[in-house]
């Protein structure tokens, strides 16, 4: 895309820490609207714990309805831990991106696990496993166990879930992570369990037909308890792994291992014609209103949404003024960082970093509207002369 950019975008914050890092994406986001002559309209929704409190519904239907009209999806986190001892509430929470996934069409969620060299401290993986590591999960998201008939019997005492894909399903979602392979380093791994599963049988079978269809991919298949292992044992040899929607679950949490931090890991949910951005971690209620959440897995995000969007150079943007942060060594507490900052602060310091094409510091002559003098004045009284 070239030009001014006018678009709408929903912003769906949801619960426990989701606001407050939705909060600092929005600002990023306004940073780059402003440096590059871009207009957002911004359409909030309810949705999880919250939207069940105020309207009994975890997706409001108004909710549903302003998404469906956006040109992309911004969300935060959903959950609560007043439900943690009640397996049998409905609605839940979590029902609400569930159901939005559904709704929407939203089969392909898209995580990429870059490292931030200045941060391998982070990881409780040795520093010499890290190197190299840049790879990108593609998990359904719309089929399997988490969408299939479920159930009690016996007066409650047996419990059964039905894990269901079709060729279609499983088509789709192969055949994006071939061509992502194709754009990357044309390595493809698919993860399943085809030594127990009848669904991992039907996925191994497509994926061996369609590697005709791609000479030039490499593809290797791994049983998901293996891949657990080689995960940690040798990260850095994984370019795209395909999973279903279980276990793709699984391997993203570990996967972010491999950073240190939940915080640091974006994600995208696409298919059809809408696609919704979200960082990796949860809702981290502890944490809410405390403001001292990672808010660089949501800044993260947006850059996402801004290729999406087809706005390359902004996401560019976003990812150098992210970087240009890190390396100072700035960050929220879960980092460790040697110069702590709270989360709004972050999400100041990235978006001047993205207003001032030059900026490579933070001096106070070079901090303009969206950097409070405050915030540089609170470094100096605690280090000193930073020397930036």
């Amino acid at each position: 895309m070239t030009g001014k950019a006018k678009k709408r975008i929903a912003l769906l914050p949801g619960d426990g820490i989701g606001p407050e890092v939705l909060d600092q994406a929005v600002k990023v986001l306004q940073a780059i609207g402003d440096r590059f002559e871009h207009e957002w309209e911004f359409i909030p929704g309810l949705i999880g714990h919250v939207a069940i409190q105020q309207t009994g519904e975890a997706l409001p239907s108004q909710t549903l309805e302003t998404c469906q009209k956006a040109d992309a999806i911004l969300f935060g986190a959903t959950g609560s831990p007043a439900y943690d001892f009640q397996v049998e509430a409905k609605p839940r929470p979590e029902d609400g991106i569930l159901q939005l996934r559904k709704a929407l069409g939203l089969y392909a969620n898209i995580r990429p696990v870059r490292l931030f060299g200045e941060l391998h401290y982070l990881s409780p993986l040795k520093e010499a496993l890290l190197d190299g590591v840049d790879l990108l999960l593609v998990r359904e998201l719309t089929g399997g166990l988490y969408f299939g008939n479920r159930g009690r019997k016996e007066e409650g005492n047996r419990a059964f879930d039905t894990g269901v894909y079709s060729l279609g399903e499983v088509e789709r979602i192969a055949r994006l992570a071939f061509e992502y392979a194709m754009q990357r380093r044309r390595h493809l791994t698919l993860v399943d369990k085809s030594n127990v599963l009848e669904t991992s049988r039907l996925w191994r079978r497509i994926v061996l037909e369609m590697q005709a269809d791609f000479p030039e991919v490499e593809v290797d298949y791994l049983y998901a308890d293996r891949m657990a292992m080689e995960l940690l044992l040798k990260p850095s040899a994984f370019d795209v792994v395909l999973t279903s929607n279980l276990v793709g679950d699984i391997l993203s949490e570990e996967a972010a291992v491999l950073t240190g931090s939940l915080g640091l890991l974006p994600s995208a949910s696409m298919g059809g014609a809408k696609a919704l951005f979200e960082p990796v971690h949860g809702t981290w209620p502890e944490a809410a209103g405390k403001d001292i959440a990672n808010p660089m897995a949501a800044i993260g995000s947006a850059a996402l949404l801004l290729e999406y969007l087809g706005l390359p150079l902004e996401a560019a943007a976003v990812r150098q003024a992210v970087s240009e942060v890190l390396q100072k060594g700035i960050g929220t507490p879960d980092m460790r960082a040697r110069i702590p900052a709270s989360c709004s602060q972050m999400g100041d310091m990235v978006a001047h970093m993205v207003m001032d094409e030059a900026a490579v510091s933070l001096r106070s002559g070079a901090i303009e509207d969206r950097v409070s003098p405050i915030i540089y004045a609170f470094y100096c009284s605690n280090y000193g002369d930073l020397g930036w």
